[in-house]
């Protein structure tokens, strides 16, 4: 199953407006991760994860897995490799859960949330 990281291209980190970028940090983290991530796993842009607080964030998603959300990321490379190495990871797990100790150290201490898999259509709720 396809692994998909959904960037929030409207987040801003505190100071933003100070800087006077042309773009926002999230489109900046965007256009990184859609770099590192060609050929590996999909991305996707969307506006408003509504983390503002947490910015920037992510989500990581897969049909039937676990999903997750991260933030607080600044839009470097780094952060980006970081973010698309660990989609890799949920894109090998069946379950979509990666045991700790293989977690890239660029992701460890940005979880925000973690979304268990929606049931199917046929299952009893």
């Amino acid at each position: 199953m396809t692994t998909t990281i959904t960037i929030c291209d409207t987040c801003k980190r505190e100071g933003w407006a100070e800087t006077s970028a042309e773009i926002t940090d999230g489109e900046a983290l965007a256009s990184l991760i859609e770099q590192a991530a060609e050929g590996r796993v999909k991305t996707r842009r969307t506006s408003c994860l509504m983390g503002c607080t947490h910015g920037c964030n992510i989500a990581i998603q897969s049909e039937g897995k676990l999903a997750y959300t991260l933030g607080r990321f600044e839009a470097t490379r780094e952060d980006a490799e970081a973010i698309v190495d660990y989609a890799e990871l949920h894109q090998q797990s069946e379950s979509g859960q990666v045991p700790y100790r293989t977690w890239p150290a660029g992701v460890k201490g940005h979880f925000i949330t973690r979304h268990p898999p929606l049931p199917k259509t046929d299952e009893p709720s």
